[in-house]
């Protein structure tokens, strides 16, 4: 079997990039281990860039999208109590985000793949990736028994923080940077109404908390716990209670409760490999860097990612510029740095460190007063929050 572009991983970062690539007329292959459903499964970010949109748009999965997707003109963050506006639309320059989950970006991009005619293999194992670094680089791969080599020009490796496309590189021709926190999100899903339009992020005392939603009748909220902390210690009951002391009184008083569809507790982490391409192999979103959820930039960094592999695979292809291959990593650095900037800084200013002392705290309060207090400061949260602009491939 024969392919010009082999991508591993059918998320929303593979699925999106083999969508564009199939529309510009180059042939790839998806390569998945689980199931579509158990991909369909994974609860995951809900808060769309203006260039996500519109990748989205560009690759024909976006009907769907601009149905039901909520725009969001703002957020607010609450500070010991006091609500503070971001106008995203005021400070950016009138953009603004979607509120739209990755679950249905997934199941939207999986119809458009359906409808294009590309080729997808689910439940396939023992995934090896070979002469990465020569001209004819290949993968092989088991599916229903049968053993199947997949021969190609490129390699996308979209499988995330644990697949086996990073774990090809040998660890040495990789510098890795990482920062592990002490804490997690406690996540609930419900069918009931947001208790507010816009996202509320609050700190208080008791730590943080973040009120979201997936559309006008279902609610996804957060709670920041320790690490020690196990989701059956969490009752609805008990995440309902911790929840409203964390929000505002008139917010609390208004909040919808009801039994939850999903519990989890996700860790947060910060995490970037460089370089991102080792010969023909490009990684993709979580297979090189990993953002905490705070700032809303994971399923966007990964879109950024697939934005640049795929313009310079389009050059390359379509102008034999095969000289950008070796800026892919470079171009999408300079972007994922700046989202691990925004998101560590999030997560800092937010979240309650079990290890701070006084005078930390008071730095980190102070810090996030001087931003809200300044037209400037206010400025720059909301050109981060609505995703900074894509840079060309030229």
């Amino acid at each position: 079997m024969k392919t010009q572009v082999a991508i591993i991983g059918a998320g929303p970062s593979g699925l999106l990039l083999g969508q564009l690539l199939q529309r510009a007329g180059i042939d790839n292959v998806i390569l998945e281990r689980q199931t579509p459903d158990y991909v369909l499964g994974r609860i995951r970010a809900g808060v769309l860039e203006q260039g996500t949109m519109d990748l989205l748009r560009e690759a024909g999965a976006s009907q769907r999208m601009d149905a039901e997707g909520l725009v969001h003109d703002g957020f607010e963050l609450v500070l010991d109590g006091r609500r503070e506006r971001i106008d995203l639309k005021r400070h950016s320059g009138g953009k603004t985000v979607m509120v739209y989950g990755q679950t249905e970006v997934t199941r939207d991009l999986m119809q458009a793949r359906e409808a294009s005619g590309g080729l997808s293999f689910y439940e396939t194992s023992d995934v090896q990736l070979h002469d990465v670094q020569g001209e004819k680089p290949y993968v092989t791969f088991s599916k229903d028994g049968e053993s199947v080599r997949l021969d190609c020009d490129y390699i996308a490796g979209c499988d995330g923080f644990h697949g086996v496309s990073r774990q090809s590189i040998p660890a040495d021709k990789l510098k890795t940077y990482e920062r592990v926190y002490p804490f997690g999100w406690l996540g609930l899903l419900s069918d009931t109404p947001p208790v507010n339009h816009e996202l509320i992020y609050a700190s208080s005392e008791r730590g943080f908390s973040l009120s979201s939603m997936r559309s006008n009748t279902r609610s996804r909220y957060y709670l920041q716990v320790g690490l020690d902390e196990k989701v059956e210690d969490w009752s609805d009951e008990r995440f309902w209670d911790e929840l409203k002391r964390r929000l505002p009184e008139d917010a609390a008083a208004r909040l919808v409760t009801g039994p939850s569809l999903e519990k989890s507790i996700a860790p947060l982490r910060s995490f970037v490999v460089e370089p991102l391409q080792f010969g023909r192999l490009f990684l993709v979103g979580d297979a090189g860097h990993i953002v905490p959820p705070t700032g809303a930039k994971g399923l966007n960094l990964a879109a950024s990612d697939v934005n640049s592999l795929y313009r310079i695979l389009v050059k390359v292809y379509g102008e034999g510029r095969v000289d950008l291959l070796e800026r892919y990593s470079e171009l999408a650095l300079r972007r994922i740095w700046k989202a691990e900037r925004f998101s560590w800084w999030m997560t800092s200013m937010l979240h309650r460190f079990p290890d701070s002392d006084a005078f930390t705290r008071k730095m980190l309060d102070t810090e996030l007063a001087y931003y809200l207090e300044s037209e400037a400061g206010r400025t720059c949260i909301a050109e981060n929050y609505v995703g900074l602009p894509f840079e060309e491939v030229a």
